[in-house]
């Protein structure tokens, strides 16, 4: 919440700027003949100091005021509107008849209740081009505004991106090599050396596929599905080993989507999830689908929590949501309706840059 409020204040700080500014520079012909009586009987016949000043004083409200209606109509001071050729001319065509308007207002207040102004012809033969130059200078502003804003914005969504990607890798290689995992595959492969040798070197072989990916994944914001798909048919013959014909997976994704792109390691935290919180057992075997459904990655299974359901460390559901936010500003969707538990996982479309931010 404060990094719009901070781009709305340097918004107000910057028209306020542009205005003054603006508003000297629009009168300097007549603040320079000021010094000059002979010029300024000449160009501005009977111009008194005070007509200046109320003439820079309602310019610089009239700018004000401009910018005030193109912020609210346009929303140049939000970051996340995308600005168009469109809107920039509609921006310009509005302001150019409101500065008009602003100035006949100007003059009728003159005339009716004798507020101090400058009556010469050449002042007000120069109206039109100014109301033209304002106009430019306050869509211009505005679309520069605009700019620096969503670029103020991008540098601290990236920062942002850049810590939760830190913290990421922490808690992935925290989660995944801690020494309960650990313990689990060496108990379990030293069963398989002990009971059935050929099975131990291939099991052997997906931990150190799961253990490498771990590795090698925690430094990437994201992976193709066709990755974390690999990934996780290694991490399931490891969960297959252990628990057996008690717990089955269906999978069913579409070889179309492969090259979509989503957080690396998403697909495993879901499925160590059902693991961790739903009972396995001859009498309820677990069974996880994952399939795609358009542009989403479907992770369900039914409903069978443990008396007990750990709580232990992890990115979780929270931080896989957090990523995609970063990452993508998209939400994960949960579900728990009739007796199943579903995570659906928004496709990412690849750009151009992927390969050379994730390589």
């Amino acid at each position: 919440m404060k990094a719009p409020l901070l781009l709305k204040d340097r918004y107000l700080l910057s028209a306020l700027v542009v205005s003054a500014v603006v508003a000297v520079l629009i009168h300097f012909p007549e603040v320079l003949s000021l010094s000059d009586v002979l010029e300024r009987e000449e160009l501005f016949a009977g111009m008194e100091p005070e007509d200046v000043f109320n003439e820079i004083l309602f310019t610089f409200i009239s700018l004000l005021l401009l910018f005030w209606i193109n912020s609210r109509i346009f929303r140049f001071n939000t970051p996340l509107v995308r600005i168009t050729r469109k809107k920039m001319l509609l921006s310009f065509l509005l302001t150019w008849a409101a500065s008009n308007l602003f100035g006949q207002l100007f003059v009728l207040l003159h005339h009716r209740f004798d507020i101090p102004a400058i009556d010469a012809m050449v002042h007000h033969y120069l109206h039109p081009l100014r109301d033209l130059i304002i106009a430019c200078i306050v869509t211009g502003s505005n679309y520069i505004f605009h700019l620096i804003a969503k670029q103020q914005r991008i540098v601290v969504e990236n920062e942002e991106l850049r810590t939760e990607s830190l913290r990421h890798q922490y808690e992935s290689l925290k989660n995944q090599l801690n020494p309960h995992m650990l313990f689990n595959s060496l108990n379990t492969l030293q069963s398989l050396i002990r009971e059935l040798p050929p099975k131990a070197l291939d099991y052997t072989q997906e931990l150190s596929q799961v253990l490498r990916y771990t590795l090698q994944g925690s430094d990437r914001q994201s992976v193709t599905l066709a990755e974390e798909m690999q990934f996780a048919e290694a991490y399931i013959y490891l969960m297959k080993m252990r628990y057996e014909e008690n717990l089955q997976f269906r999978i069913d994704v579409d070889k179309r989507m492969t090259g979509m792109l989503l957080p690396p390691m998403s697909v495993q935290l879901l499925i160590e999830n059902a693991i961790k919180h739903n009972e396995i057992s001859n009498r309820n075997p677990l069974t996880i689908s994952i399939r795609t459904e358009g542009q989403m990655l479907l992770v369900c299974n039914r409903l069978q929590p443990k008396r007990l359901a750990p709580a232990g460390p992890g990115i979780g559901l929270d931080n896989l949501a957090k990523r995609y936010r970063l990452l993508w500003q998209r939400e994960i969707q949960i579900s728990a309706e009739k007796g199943m538990f579903c995570v659906r996982l928004p496709l990412h479309q690849p750009d151009n840059s992927h390969e050379s931010t994730n390589h």
